[in-house]
């Protein structure tokens, strides 16, 4: 644990952007930096919520400590269902939402994604505070290369088709996905879901060929376009898809 993190667990800092100000709990350096990088780090990803109806479902998958949740739900009114299967996330997710007043607008969704449902190992590579880097199920990191666990701990997982099956929640218009390699396993379990999606928008290593091509298609399956690569270091990059006409 992020002992320095945990001492300063009440430490929080506004942060405005495109005129919607809001409050994020920042405990360790980790925190501080994705508010403080907030307008910075993806504004593609801005971009992609600043387009979206504000009767829109979005499902935020691998939402971390909910900056981008926070940011459509509080800016355009978005309904907003975050997956987040991290112990030391979901306090500060809950809290964030919770400062923001978003309670009603934002569900948390403890559980992991894949392809299919039943419990498997969740491996992480920290466990500090809004952490990331972690892989449920299969035991490579975001690159395709041997995970390297710090933290690992056994917990139950599903697929986007089960979510809509058995409990009947509300089906996505939009669907982020950055889960730090296992991206194809979860577009794998949601053929069904992604047929009635508008937009998606996930990060992908194109070095990770199984990742990328695996992905691609089960997207294209789904009839939607890829409409532009954003951002990126080497050949790790947002894509942003869409389904061309909607």
């Amino acid at each position: 644990m992020d002992e320095i993190g945990r001492s300063h667990i009440e430490c929080n800092k506004e942060v405005s952007h495109g005129g919607c100000s809001m409050i994020f709990s920042t405990p360790n350096s980790l925190t501080r930096y994705r508010a403080e990088s907030f307008s910075t780090k993806e504004p593609e990803t801005l971009q992609w919520i600043d387009k979206m109806p504000s009767d829109s479902v979005l499902w935020d998958i691998g939402a971390n400590v909910g900056i981008y949740s926070i940011y459509a739900a509080k800016r355009h009114g978005i309904s907003v269902m975050a997956f987040e299967p991290s112990v030391f996330n979901l306090e500060l997710l809950a809290r964030n939402i919770f400062l923001n007043n978003l309670e009603n607008d934002i569900t948390i969704f403890p559980v992991a994604l894949s392809d299919e449902a039943g419990p498997s190992i969740f491996r992480m590579s920290s466990t500090a505070l809004g952490g990331a880097l972690s892989t449920f199920g299969q035991d490579f990191d975001q690159k395709g290369n041997k995970f390297n666990t710090r933290f690992n701990y056994h917990t139950m997982g599903v697929t986007m088709d089960d979510i809509l099956r058995v409990w009947k929640i509300s089906a996505p218009r939009f669907i982020k996905i950055d889960v730090d390699g296992i991206e194809h396993f979860i577009l794998r379990g949601g053929g069904e879901t992604l047929k009635g999606v508008q937009s998606v928008m996930i990060e992908i290593d194109d070095d990770f060929s199984d990742q990328a091509e695996e992905s691609a298609r089960y997207l294209r399956e789904a009839g939607l376009t890829l409409l532009r690569k954003c951002g990126g270091g080497g050949a790790q990059f947002n894509q942003w898809w869409t389904r061309m006409g909607s």
